[in-house]
């Protein structure tokens, strides 16, 4: 007998898989691999007048190869025809290839996910002034899906991150904040309840040496608190990334003294998030734009 939440969860992927790609107005480079690319998407004219604020999407997919940024280009679309700038950035993802002793893609590289991200991060207000002048850099939120969600939290907590780190910034980031999206967020908690295959422990490298030695330079639980704006979007019925990851988060936050928002919505898996067809993404475009505006 089928299980009524995996066909709800197909359905769901099904229907923000099914939006044509929108091509970008503009594409700029940040580094010399093909990943590493970031699309502009302009504000729409009837929905903006003057400079908008900046929105950074990463895109999620386990940090596994055959998943890349054009899968979220409906998302990018629609936060422009609500007013925003929007920045796709790609990155360099896991090898399409099985990783020994798994049956899937390998998920993500190391360091190479955490080098291109802090690499485009860096970049984005120069490329963005040269590419989409309508863009206010000094207005940046940044939001992502998934494992996007933990490459957002990532991205804002790179001033905690431990002394040494060669991704460490002296100082906060310039954000209004963080949406981060059902996010692959506690990374212990992932593990536990087997998210994306075990995707977690494979980024950070696959076995439990280098977990121990990773997992303070990359996992948003451990990088508390960061002082950034950062609110939680999460369905309640999500089956890839659980409830539950969230709320450590949002535990761990707490208990580093920091207020994280969470807003749970009902009846909602784990794709309704991207999916302009979807009352959950109206939600997420409002998250935003109370940081931003």
């Amino acid at each position: 007998m089928t299980d009524p939440a995996v066909e709800r969860d197909a359905a769901e992927a099904d229907s923000a898989f099914s939006h044509p790609p929108v091509e970008p107005d503009a594409t700029a480079a940040y580094g010399e691999h093909p990943d590493q690319v970031v699309d502009f998407y302009a504000p729409r004219a009837d929905a903006a007048a003057g400079s908008a604020p900046l929105v950074v999407l990463l895109h999620g997919g386990a940090w596994r190869a055959p998943y890349d940024r054009i899968h979220v280009t409906p998302l990018a679309d629609f936060l422009a025809r609500q007013g925003f700038a929007v920045a796709n950035v790609e990155y360099r993802r896991g090898s399409s290839l099985p990783h020994q002793g798994s049956e899937g893609p390998v998920a993500g590289r190391w360091p190479e996910t955490f080098d291109d991200v802090a690499a485009a991060m860096d970049a984005l207000p120069g490329l963005a002034g040269e590419a989409l002048p309508q863009a206010d850099v000094r207005r940046i939120v940044v939001t992502g899906h998934s494992a996007g969600g933990h490459l957002a939290l990532w991205a804002a907590a790179r001033h905690v991150l431990p002394v040494g780190s060669p991704w460490r910034l002296p100082s906060a980031p310039h954000l209004r904040g963080v949406v981060a999206l059902a996010p692959i967020a506690d990374f212990t908690v992932a593990e536990e309840l087997g998210v994306c295959g075990g995707a977690s422990a494979q980024l950070l490298g696959g076995t439990s040496e280098f977990w121990e030695v990773r997992l303070p330079h990359a996992d948003p639980a451990a990088l508390l608190p960061t002082s950034i704006a950062t609110a939680l979007v999460q369905g309640r019925d999500d089956i890839v990334v659980p409830e539950a990851v969230a709320e450590a988060y949002v535990a761990a936050a707490a208990q580093a003294g920091e207020l994280v928002g969470l807003t749970l919505l009902d009846g909602v898996g784990h794709f309704p998030l991207i999916d302009p067809a979807a009352d959950a993404c109206a939600v997420v475009s409002e998250e935003i734009a109370q940081l931003a505006w």
